[in-house]
């Protein structure tokens, strides 16, 4: 992990060069706030709040302008009233503004419109609380796995019930499944192996580099030429924590001013129309593509290792990196 102040130099270096008349744009999101952790962490004040604290500590110098995305449902019923007030304010204090991303993280392909809408209206109460009395509304909404509906019926339900319900729906451009990055980065750490956390987090910023070599230029097409403001997902875990900081350098390098998401969806192209239903959550430049009847062209796939790591056991991973069957 770099330090902060060897970040913080490369920053500074960055916009002293060429890149400081930035052109690119990106709204910067983390979603599954208050943190991906263990159950057992979101029901304990001190370990929440100290995840919580050190994540915002890592942002508090990039100036990212970052909004985040909460699953209330995550802090326990019998810590709730309290904890998940106090969690979200340190967010709001850090200037970072929130959105809801439903209760439970529901996934609307095993369940009813209906019962969709009542999991968002679930996550709403403390989040409204809390911003209201700083003067402020609910406004942001993010689709749990970017499923907007698996049927014509569900999507045009929920985007009706959203909509009744005032929301924003925050679109994603740039989708890096960093959650599965997360995992294995958990994974090595449950392990305590610190040469394999390492070699996660410059996979994942290698795979970052690879992302937008793709959707640069694949946003560009959809406009005519001009590459759109970007909205990145990423998610609020320990991964993140100790690697955002290298991502967000990789962003400067390439010419990217950072926004605030309002910032961000000002640029005309989220107001095309996006006519995608599939069991699939994907970005909007993938939904755009399909409404204009071009065949969509998928993003470069994880590393092999990372894939198969995500899909075992910590057990399992252990074993292979010490048959050596983890590749690079």
């Amino acid at each position: 992990m770099m330090s902060r102040r060897l970040i913080l130099s490369l920053c500074a270096a960055l916009m002293a060069g060429p890149v400081a008349a930035q052109q690119r744009t990106v709204a910067v999101t983390f979603d599954d706030l208050p943190y991906q952790a263990p159950a057992e962490a979101m029901c304990d004040p001190v370990q929440a709040m100290t995840l919580t604290r050190d994540f915002l500590a890592m942002l508090e110098p990039l100036d990212s302008h970052a909004s985040a995305f909460v699953n209330a449902g995550k802090v326990c019923a019998t810590q709730r009233p309290t904890l998940l007030p106090q969690i979200l304010n340190a967010w709001l204090d850090a200037g970072i503004d929130l959105g809801n991303h439903t209760d439970s993280h529901i996934n609307i392909h095993s369940n009813t419109a209906e019962a969709y809408l009542a999991d968002t209206d679930a996550g709403a109460p403390e989040l409204r609380s809390v911003l209201e009395a700083r003067g402020r509304t609910l406004r942001w909404f993010r689709h749990p796995y970017l499923f907007t509906g698996d049927t014509q019926a569900k999507h045009d339900a929920i985007a009706a019930g959203l909509a009744e319900r005032n929301y924003t729906v925050a679109p994603v451009t740039i989708d890096n499944v960093d959650w599965m990055f997360a995992d294995v980065y958990r994974k090595a750490d449950r392990l305590g192996d610190e040469a394999l956390k390492r070699r996660v987090g410059e996979a994942y910023v290698a795979y970052m580099t690879t992302v937008l070599d793709f959707f640069e230029p694949y946003g560009a097409e959809i406009t005519g030429g001009r590459e759109p403001a970007q909205t990145l997902l990423l998610h609020a875990s320990t991964l993140n924590r100790d690697w955002y900081p290298q991502i967000h350098a990789l962003y400067l390098a390439r010419g990217y001013r950072f926004v605030t998401l309002e910032q961000a969806l000002e640029d005309p192209i989220y107001a095309h129309a996006d006519t995608y239903v599939r069991r699939n959550g994907v970005s909007w430049l993938h939904r755009w593509t399909h409404t204009d009847g071009r065949p969509i062209r998928w993003e470069p796939e994880p590393p092999a290792w990372i894939v198969a790591a995500n899909a075992g056991t910590t057990e399992d991973l252990a074993a292979a990196i010490a048959a050596g069957t983890a590749g690079p």
